[in-house]
């Protein structure tokens, strides 16, 4: 097994050093390392932008520069984070607890050489679990029909709806929002048309690229104008000081590990994000620490841990992404819909039919890893300048390139209107305090959804039963049922713990005592 394993590893670097793989490669870790840096944009953003690049290019390069957006923008995020205490992404909010005041500190050049270490082994780890999981991955490939396949994208769903940010009944409003999108346009099995309100641009369904350019770029503008404040840095920093003592890295090391494997742990359970498993790891640390006191005073362990777990993540993200169709979180299924785009069906037959495309975006990570470590270390002073650009000309920039980025999908205005249309409605959302990832699960893991219900009950002959009697599919159910119960019983526990406050603070006003206030949120 490991034999094969090297053999496709080296198939796969083969493909990765091809003189245009390796170029849209190295372009999307730079475009990502840059996007990163600035607060605002994210990774998200910068992949909305140039999706519909993806669609003159072959799928191998499109693939890897979208991965490349992603895990770049991961290396680029904690630069703020650290020296100016600005987290470009919630992932790196952690980080700024103990990055920046090392920075104050005078080793804000230590802790970013312990972050890119950090980053460089968590993700070296995530690839080899990528490279060993694959053969088991084909070997149950062959057991997975409609019906498996139906239950695992309904507990993709379930996970990303429940497990975002906010409300859990938020969640799943925006993912039934999301499969009602999806089911825009025509009927693959009448031919009749759905939801399209007789407009003939609406006949193929709504386009990913608008929904995503929409609701994570239009809106993110809308709600971010004359909102960002002025950035200023006295930061310098020489390569010199990038360099960590032995005793530094001795400390960062176990730290390291544990990151790596809570990213590892996370990044194959569907709708976690790299947010959730750097606060994990964070908390891990300072719970075995012998100096918990310490941490929020410039801890390495306080860097080390949550970047490593934020890039074990990263790399995890794209074995259910892959091998099963289903996306860990929004970045993963904006992939995923790239994938789509180009014709190719992500599921457990993709590692045979389209192994180019796999073990090349396998090698790429490795290759583009070992690029932003290259990159970094002379570009910091320029990411620093970079983030005192005035958002006055950063976002009407980015507007630009929205609109002509969506307008040449198809040389059709009405995509133009489809963006403007969900970014009005992202940002009303938002505004509300509606997580908007579930919608993009929603859009394009329902029409898969809908497919694979259909041949599972055609197989069947409309008997429902199916789904449980065999047993993969039972098993997914069986979780499903569990997340819904988790959740239920946490929303019961907090209604509880609510009326229990306001109950006590009503016998405090009965019995003359001072009442305390009651927010909304306890």
């Amino acid at each position: 097994m490991i034999s094969q394993a090297l053999q496709d590893l080296w198939f796969g670097f083969g493909v990765a050093f091809q003189g245009h793989n390796l170029m849209w490669s190295f372009f999307g870790v730079l475009v990502g390392n840059l996007i990163g840096v600035m607060p605002g944009m994210g990774a998200l953003s910068a992949m909305s932008m140039l999706l519909p690049l993806t669609y003159v290019l072959h799928p191998v390069p499109a693939i890897m520069m979208l991965a490349g957006i992603f895990y770049g923008s991961m290396y680029g995020g904690a630069i703020g984070a650290i020296l100016l205490n600005l987290p470009s992404h919630a992932a790196h909010a952690v980080t700024c607890l103990d990055g920046y005041p090392m920075t104050r500190a005078g080793k804000g050049g230590t802790a970013l050489g312990i972050a890119m270490i950090s980053s460089f082994f968590a993700a070296t780890v995530g690839i080899l679990i990528m490279i060993f999981a694959s053969p088991l991955l084909v070997a149950i490939s062959f057991k997975f029909g409609p019906t498996e396949l139906f239950s695992i994208m309904l507990l993709g769903l379930l996970a990303g709806a429940t497990m975002s940010r906010g409300s859990p009944l938020k969640g799943v409003a925006m993912t039934l929002f999301g499969l009602l999108c999806g089911a825009v346009g025509t009927d693959v099995n009448s031919g009749s048309f759905r939801f399209s309100f007789g407009i003939p641009q609406l006949s193929d369904g709504l386009e990913l690229v608008a929904i995503a350019l929409g609701v994570f770029g239009v809106a993110d503008f809308l709600l971010s104008v004359n909102r960002m404040p002025v950035i200023k840095s006295t930061a310098t920093l020489r390569m010199r000081d990038m360099r960590p003592s032995m005793a530094e890295l001795k400390e960062a090391f176990w730290p390291m590990v544990r990151g790596t494997s809570v990213g590892a742990l996370f990044g194959a359970m569907p709708g976690t994000g790299p947010t959730i498993t750097s606060f994990i790891a964070y908390a891990l640390e300072h719970k075995v620490s012998k100096t918990p006191e310490k941490f929020g005073t410039g801890m390495i362990a306080g860097v080390a841990a949550p970047e490593a777990s934020t890039h074990s993540k990263t790399q995890v993200d794209f074995i259910p992404t892959l091998s099963l169709g289903i996306p860990g979180d929004v970045v993963m299924a904006l992939i995923l819909g790239a994938l789509l785009i180009q014709g190719i069906q992500p599921g457990p037959q993709l590692i045979g039919e389209h192994p180019d495309i796999f073990w090349g975006l396998i090698a790429s990570f490795w290759i583009g890893n070992v690029l932003l470590m290259v990159l970094n270390v002379p570009l910091i002073g320029v990411w620093v300048k970079l983030l005192q650009v005035p958002y006055r000309y950063l976002f009407p920039s980015a507007m630009f390139f929205i609109v002509i980025g969506v307008f040449t999908t198809q040389n059709d205005l009405f995509q133009t209107w489809e963006v403007l249309a969900f970014g009005i409605i992202g940002a009303v959302l938002m505004a509300l305090d509606f997580p908007m990832a579930p919608i993009l699960l929603g859009v394009v893991l329902g029409p898969m959804m809908e497919e694979n219900f259909r041949r599972a009950l055609l197989l069947s002959r409309g008997d429902m039963s199916v789904f449980v009697t065999r047993p993969i599919s039972a098993g997914f159910m069986a979780v499903c049922a569990l997340v819904v119960l988790g959740v239920s019983w946490s929303a019961w526990r907090a209604q509880r713990r609510k009326r229990g406050a306001k109950a006590a603070a009503a016998l405090d006003v009965a019995l003359g005592l001072p009442a305390l206030e009651l927010r909304s949120d306890d």
